[in-house]
């Protein structure tokens, strides 16, 4: 039996993920299937943490740390959002409570809308600031409409120990909803078109998306770590 008992069993690592998503925890058991993943709601664990970080980097830290004060086991926690380069990131640390132009940080009552609101708000946000022609400096991969989703990644083991992996993943935001395609993935996934694919996030399989995203990749980046704890 390999080291803490509490944490291994014949090479098994037991793993929480610190989300009330099941869609990453989906995602997280495809990518490490030798271990036990589990979220916070598979025990019963009330965890919903305040996300005070600036950065992604800082939110995930946040909820990692939170969840293994909790649990005392390790902790893969992570922070991803959609950043539109013809908005200047945005809505970047703030994706899954962006509700449109006037509420880019999330509604003062802490209410979400449906992610097909965003999705649509985020379009339009995006046609108008092209339309302006006063978009921010910087390098457009796919053009004015480019975005990319980013993944900051921590695996919490203890106040002292910890590993961290930030990846990206490209695209092109598309410019009706009407174009919206897929039914794989989850989030902004349908409205995220890849010119080399030829088609949207939503229309990868499981195991395409899971070998060029940006959750994919900082998990494989994490994985080279786990794999010698």
């Amino acid at each position: 039996m390999a080291k803490n008992q509490n944490f291994y069993y014949i090479g098994i690592m037991k793993i929480y993920l610190a989300t009330g998503n099941k869609n990453k925890k989906k995602e997280m058991c495809e990518l490490l299937p030798e271990h036990t993943i589990l979220i916070p709601s598979d025990e019963g664990i009330d965890f919903d943490p305040d996300e005070t970080g600036t950065t992604f980097y800082e939110n995930s830290l946040i909820k990692a740390r939170t969840l293994y004060d909790i649990v005392h086991c390790p902790v893969i926690a992570d922070d991803s959002g959609i950043c539109v380069d013809a908005l200047g990131g945005a809505p970047g640390i703030f994706s899954s409570r962006y509700a449109g132009p006037d509420f880019m940080q999330g509604k003062p009552d802490g209410t979400k809308i449906s992610q097909e609101e965003q999705n649509i708000f985020l379009i339009q946000q995006t046609n108008e600031a092209i339309a302006k022609g006063n978009l921010p400096k910087g390098a457009y991969l796919h053009g004015e409409r480019s975005c990319h989703y980013t993944c900051a990644m921590v695996m919490y083991c203890g106040p002292d120990r910890l590993f961290v992996a930030q990846e990206t993943f490209e695209g092109s935001l598309i410019d009706d909803i009407s174009k919206q395609a897929g039914s794989g993935g989850f989030g902004y996934d349908p409205i995220v078109f890849l010119p080399e694919f030829n088609k949207t996030v939503a229309e990868l399989t499981a195991d395409e998306k899971n070998a060029i995203s940006h959750r994919g990749k900082a998990v494989r980046a994490l994985k080279k770590i786990i794999d010698i704890l």
